[in-house]
């Protein structure tokens, strides 16, 4: 534990001053720790250091997890692709899914959250501004519509986006990335009714200072923060 709390310190102060070149304070940005690949203990540590969520992108090891310890008080997001058939699983296990893709996988959260009685199930829309094949999300030119769409479904809010960028040292790839999903944001604010801008999540361990200073407010950090995670 005292080597994660040495590096949220080292990671507070980056976030900081990166916050502070976006003419931001450094509490409008969230860490969201991501505890994927890593043992239930590191949950207790990320809990004991007063860090209130977590990230995990699988429904068998989230499942695991809380069956091993509860939900130690986090509140736990689904950050990795979410199938369709694994929705009715995964509607206990988080409080948040942040990888909504699709139009159809929104409506199936919303017909297993009406049908478990779950009043609002909070999402973020994906959206693909890196323009990679492999990855999913809304494109800029549909979202908007998409958008449009799944707000009017019952038992979602749709709080906010996410977007990941490409694997590169390049900043101009990297920024372009954050650049272009901070303006299908704004652009969604200001044209989608029920659309509701709480939450821009980009950046992780190897780009979160550009992400931030682009305009992120939560960024996914996992090596960053918790360290290597174990061998499978």
């Amino acid at each position: 534990m005292t080597d994660i709390k040495t590096r949220l310190r080292v990671i507070e102060d980056r976030v900081g001053e990166a916050a502070s070149r976006s003419g931001r304070a450094a509490s409008e940005v969230s860490i969201l720790p991501i505890t994927k690949g890593h043992p239930a203990s590191i949950l207790e540590a990320v809990a004991e250091i007063g860090m209130t969520d977590i990230g995990e992108n699988r429904v068998r090891e989230a499942q695991a997890k809380q069956q091993e310890l509860g939900k130690l008080g986090l509140s736990w997001h689904m950050v990795g692709h979410l199938q369709r058939n694994k929705v009715s699983s995964a509607l206990p296990l988080f409080d948040m899914f942040e990888s909504v893709d699709s139009v159809r996988l929104a409506r199936r959260l919303s017909t297993e959250a009406s049908a478990s009685g779950q009043s609002e199930v909070r999402v973020l829309a994906q959206v693909n501004t890196s323009g990679e094949a492999a990855k999913g999300g809304f494109t800029e030119e549909t979202v908007r519509d998409e958008l449009s769409e799944i707000v009017e479904l019952p038992g979602l809010a749709v709080v906010g986006m996410m977007t990941m960028a490409p694997w590169t040292d390049d900043t101009s790839v990297l920024r372009g990335t954050f650049r272009s999903a901070r303006a299908l944001f704004d652009r969604c604010a200001a044209a989608v009714d029920g659309f509701r801008p709480e939450v821009l999540s980009m950046g992780m361990s190897n780009d979160f200072e550009i992400a931030i200073e682009e305009g992120s407010t939560q960024v996914r950090l996992g090596t960053a923060l918790l360290g290597e995670r174990r061998k499978r």
